[in-house]
């Protein structure tokens, strides 16, 4: 049976084929096969996968990437009707359509705690994570960078599988002791969009965007002094984990980041031996069986390997989180005590506060420029000119003034090039009324600065109202740029644009876990692209200032591979648990978080249970481990087939045993959420069952401290846990009673708490969130 299916593939793969698989309705799709079919006349599951090419006569091979490591099986351009073809054959587990992904587009150290200088903590006692490897997923590496650079530092360790992939532009010497492998993939890329220009692109492992270099050297950057972006954040550059080593996977394009080789880089980076993979890319949420950053990444779990991902950048609103499966570690993103003020004067006198990170030459000091509005000016369809897109400023209108545009649809330092090439002297970016007064700073083509939501409001009215008025004055405006600001309270905040929960995919489950530093970061920056990254800037920099949920996860990955190296027989789950358990939720004036977007108190929803506290994530006291059978069992929980939990776990399941024993919000997560549907019934109620393993001192005694959500009763039983020995594990239950509330048909009602172990000298604490739900 087994060979036939090799010869159905065959002729389905082959030009022959009644429907080409390279024609305009063909798709990319990912085919799990059934491993343990393998024809004997075949060495290896590649060769089985790959022998089908032999008979090809296309110039373009159909199958585009084999998997033999987080996964089984190949990707290949298939027609609907293939696909269905394939699904049907019985050595066919599933068939996955692809997905494009796109990027979640230093002082942060020093925030954290993390000092080189101290004898004792996290760095010390990890050796700054030197023997381990993070592989980061992304757009490339630009390895010349000095933090990049491999002084002082060990030999490559002797696990280590990987290569240096060369080429024209980067050849194997790019690779050191520090950078310990590259590879790119691109045949998912290609399969769709034809051959990538290579004047544009590099087919290499070499970085043409910045943002791999960026994230790389969050998460590993060796120390280097000078650092700044034109002269901002001025100091010492340092990743998290400053001797960990580094392999570069480079699966992002031009135009965009696709699933096939997604998960090409997360089977080869498992099978080259790293110990966290980083990934700050995402995409549409949807069931984990069809997500292929998911499976790889239970591929990766399931060899020990710590995945951290982002959250997005859909904030502020609701269930806009995304990379949520509950064997990843999702990051949303804080800011950090550091800001670049930018302050718009208007002629009236008022100041605007607003941030940037512009360094080239600035508007001529006391002097005020004409002011005006793009969605305002004349000739324009009002809507594009209020954006600043391309095509929608006439020259004549913006000459020698400062102009207003809206934020969205292109970049703000897109809209600098079109104001500056239409001949503005300036520009204030205005945020809309969904970014709230959230900012990021960027390092504009022009002098420029960006405001939020109710200053750019306010500046509106201004120049509405002196365009109307009679007198001879116009509004006029400057931008006031004061450089690099320390020391700012309150921090950290929950950023504006860091996606936020429930979880779209499984509410039980709260995502994100954590949120890091993400606003205003510096890192290491290629040296081909200016740091606007506009392609006319010409500017060039060793680092730059990003920001974004992006920026966040690799601060996450680092801190893993620390946790890793001090504590090298952690699992995934229980570094995870520690960085959750030890999360802080009060800023550095001692108040309770705030959200940036609305100036108002953050929540679960937005932080998950926390900011990181990496000292304290050292020394937990107790974590929540979880096994990849766990997994299974909550994914049977879940609802999903036989089928379905094959392809996320190349596992079969019985679930009939794991439906017996629990529910879905039983897997052994560090926080507790439960949705309740009101159905009519006045009381409700559920139980949570947890484990913790003791990780600090051996007669130990915990004691239960909880503060219930608003309007709900929570027991905990027991009350106190005595631990004999470290590894012990002890378990307990948390039941959760709850009555009605009035709400319209569709509505909800979250209310949050916490669970605190306490011995006195640790608190592992958990976030426990309440949601009542009103049916349509």
């Amino acid at each position: 049976m087994a060979f036939f299916f090799f010869l159905f593939l065959l002729t389905l793969l082959s030009p022959s084929s009644s429907s080409s698989s390279n024609d305009l309705n063909s798709l990319t799709y990912i085919v799990h096969v059934d491993h343990e079919a393998k024809p004997s006349i075949f060495p290896t599951h590649r060769h089985w996968y790959t022998s089908s090419l032999a008979s090809l006569t296309s110039s373009t091979p159909s199958i585009i990437h084999t998997y033999d490591t987080v996964f089984h099986g190949f990707s290949a351009r298939l027609t609907s009707q293939e696909a269905g073809q394939l699904l049907d054959h019985p050595h066919v587990i599933s068939v996955i359509p692809e997905q494009v992904r796109h990027l979640h587009t230093t002082r942060s150290p020093e925030f954290l705690g993390l000092r080189s200088t101290d004898k004792a903590g996290l760095l010390e006692e990890s050796d700054f994570g030197s023997d381990l490897v993070i592989g980061v997923i992304d757009t490339g590496i630009w390895p010349e960078r000095p933090s990049f650079d491999d002084r002082g530092l060990g030999p490559v360790p002797i696990k280590w599988k990987g290569q240096c992939i060369s080429s024209q532009d980067f050849p194997t010497t790019a690779c050191n002791r520090k950078l310990v492998g590259a590879r790119f993939f691109c045949g998912g890329y290609e399969a769709t969009n034809g051959k990538m220009n290579e004047t544009t692109e590099f087919r290499s492992p070499r970085d043409s965007d910045g943002h791999g270099t960026h994230t790389a050297s969050i998460s590993a950057g060796r120390y280097v002094f000078p650092a700044s972006t034109l002269g901002y954040a001025r100091g010492v550059a340092a990743g998290m984990a400053p001797k960990a080593r580094l392999a570069a996977y480079k699966v992002c394009w031009n135009s965009g980041c696709y699933d096939s080789d997604i998960l090409a880089a997360f089977d080869t980076a498992v099978a080259d031996g790293v110990d966290v993979i980083s990934l700050s890319v995402g995409g549409v949420v949807v069931p984990y069986y069809l997500d292929a950053i998911a499976i790889g990444a239970f591929g990766a779990i399931d060899r020990g390997i710590f995945v951290s991902a982002s959250a997005g950048n859909g904030g502020p609103g609701a269930l806009t989180v995304t990379n949520v499966s509950p064997w990843m570690t999702t990051v949303g993103a804080g800011t950090i005590d550091r800001d670049f003020p930018a302050s718009v004067k208007l002629g009236n006198g008022k100041m605007i506060s607003g941030v940037s990170v512009y360094g080239g030459p600035g508007l001529d000091p006391g002097r005020m420029y004409p002011l005006v509005y793009g969605g305002s000016l004349l000739g324009g369809d009002g809507y594009s000119s209020s954006l600043c897109l391309e095509g929608s400023l006439d020259p004549n209108l913006v000459k020698g003034k400062i102009v207003l545009c809206d934020r969205g649809i292109n970049s703000r330092a897109t809209k600098g090039e079109i104001v500056r090439k239409n001949g503005g002297l300036g520009m204030i970016i205005a945020n809309g009324v969904f970014d709230g007064e959230g900012l990021v700073a960027d390092c504009h083509v022009l002098p420029a600065t960006s405001v939020g939501a109710s200053g750019g409001d306010e500046i509106r009215r201004y120049i509405s109202e002196s365009s109307k008025s009679r007198s001879s004055k116009k509004p006029t405006a400057t931008i006031v740029f004061k450089g690099t600001r320390l020391g700012i309270q309150p921090a950290p905040v929950v950023a504006s644009f860091s996606a936020r929960g429930p979880n779209p995919e499984t509410p039980d489950i709260l995502k994100p876990d954590v949120i890091a530093p993400g606003l205003n970061i510096l890192a290491a920056w290629p040296d081909r692209i200016g740091p606007s990254g506009v392609p006319s800037d010409n500017r060039r920099t060793e680092f730059n200032i990003l920001s974004g949920t992006s920026m966040a996860c690799p601060h996450v990955s680092g801190l893993a591979a620390l946790l890793k190296a001090a504590h090298p027989d952690w699992s995934p789950a229980a570094i995870r648990s520690a960085l959750m358990t030890t999360a802080y939720t009060v800023d550095n004036r001692g108040e309770q978080m705030m959200d940036e977007s609305t100036g108002n108190t953050s929540s679960v929803m937005d932080y998950g249970s926390g900011h990181v506290h990496p000292t304290k994530a050292m020394d937990p006291g107790l974590v929540y481990d979880i096994t990849p059978y766990d997994y299974i069992n909550f994914l049977c929980n879940s609802n999903y087939t036989g089928d379905n939990i094959v392809t996320i776990t190349r596992r079969k399941a019985d679930c009939e045993g794991a439906r017996r024993a629990g529910h879905v919000g039983n897997l052994n997560y560090p926080s507790f959420s439960v949705v309740f549907q009101q159905y009519g019934d006045s009381k409700m109620s559920t139980h949570f069952i947890r484990t913790v393993t003791n990780v600090g001192d051996s007669d130990s005694v915990y004691e239960i401290k909880i503060s219930p959500p608003r309007g709900t009763m929570v027991t905990v039983e027991p009350e106190k846990l005595s631990f004999r020995r470290v590894g012990q594990k002890l378990s307990f239950v948390v039941r959760v009673q709850t009555t009605e509330v009035k709400l319209s048909p569709g509505a909800t009602n979250v209310e949050t708490g916490h669970i605190v172990w306490s011995d006195g000298k640790r608190n592992v604490t958990s976030p426990l969130v309440v949601t009542l739900q009103q049916p349509l």
